[in-house]
């Protein structure tokens, strides 16, 4: 059998670690908590209008242009419909981005640590990855549009901190970047923030969202972009066809019909956030304010790596990066009240009894 033609493979692939997402376990009695997925499922209005679509129309391909819900989103948001892109998922709208934007050589610069996805979609177009450090506040650092990037990411609220910058900082940063700025908003609707505003005062940004976490809708995997005309026509020549599914615009239609479930399922969100950082405060973690569906919880010791492997034994999952300065930290998604709870006495369990320190 011939070997396989390795040597055909673009060297920046050969050279690169792919994405390693979130654990998903295959049993279904596990607390999962790792992946900042919403613990509610999707309303009852989305899923009705769902199972109503599945008929002999989906031999049919689907609406290329997505109209019905950039139509709902440019009344939402109040921009024009030609100001909006709808994506499979944010992250393909990201790809989409850098595939338009950049090319072999060119620099891309965010802070860190943040999404560690923005990594490979550099390293897929060859581009030059610049980072600038994050202080231990998350404060927005001020090097980062010095960095004279073609493209400058900014995940806010940003991942895995939650911690948001805020509007006014935004501001400036558009104002000193030449490049495209691109404002990744996933978590914003568990904040008081969202910089959708700015892509009328500037045509160098670019804000994308996703109904993926707020809205519950993590499987249908759509998301949603904002920016000027002339920027959305060129990204619209690099958009896949029939990016978007009948059955995902049906649903992105109805949970825009329905926003107002989002938003209330949002503060119901915030407000176990807040009590799952004051309990892990209680005992003894580090938790940075969080804007975002999840809090980052630092503990010197027991180390993060055993009380993750001990959470994962009792079947709780929350999210371990073995990475600098993300060592000493557990990622834990805000789940239902009851999924909260039973991880909270778990952890005190453990501390109590330092079984992940023996």
């Amino acid at each position: 059998m011939p070997c396989p033609p390795m040597g055909l493979v673009r060297p920046c692939i050969a050279a690169m670690k792919g994405y390693v997402p979130g654990e998903q376990p295959t049993e279904a009695n596990y607390i999962k908590l790792n992946t900042n997925e919403h613990p509610c499922p999707p309303p009852e209005q989305v899923l009705s209008r769902l199972r109503s679509a599945c008929t002999g129309d989906l031999r049919l391909y689907p609406d290329s242009g997505a109209t019905g819900v950039r139509k709902r989103l440019a009344r939402l948001f109040g921009v024009a419909p030609e100001q909006t892109i709808v994506g499979n998922g944010s992250d393909e709208l990201l790809s989409i981005i850098l595939r338009t934007f950049i090319g072999p050589g060119q620099r891309v610069a965010y802070p860190v640590p943040t999404y560690s996805y923005y990594q490979q979609l550099v390293q897929i177009q060859d581009g030059q990855i610049h980072t600038v450090d994050y202080p231990d506040t998350y404060a927005l650092p001020q090097a980062l549009a010095d960095a004279a990037a073609r493209v400058t990411l900014l995940a806010n609220p940003n991942s895995p901190s939650g911690t948001l910058v805020p509007l006014h900082q935004i501001q400036d940063l558009a104002t000193r970047t030449n490049g495209i700025l691109v404002l990744d908003e996933a978590y914003v609707d568990f904040a008081d923030g969202g910089a959708v505003e700015l892509v009328q005062h500037h045509p160098h940004v670019i804000v994308i969202r996703t109904m993926s976490k707020s809205f519950s809708l993590a499987g249908i995997r759509l998301g949603f972009g904002f920016a000027a005309p002339e920027v959305i026509a060129q990204l619209w020549k690099i958009k896949d066809h029939y990016n978007i599914n009948r059955l995902s615009l049906v649903a992105a239609e109805a949970a825009l019909d329905h926003i107002h479930i989002m938003r209330q399922n949002a503060r119901q969100i915030c407000c176990t956030r807040d009590r799952l950082a004051a309990a892990l405060r209680e005992m003894g973690f580090h938790v940075w304010d969080s804007h975002a569906n999840f809090v980052l919880a630092r503990r010197q010791w027991p180390a993060a790596a055993d009380l993750y492997q001990e959470l994962k034994r009792r079947r709780i999952l929350v999210r371990y990066f073995d990475e600098p300065r993300l060592r000493d930290c557990l990622r834990i998604t805000v789940g239902t009240d009851a999924q909260i709870t039973r991880l909270i006495d778990t952890l005190q369990d453990i501390l109590s009894s330092q079984v992940c320190c023996r």
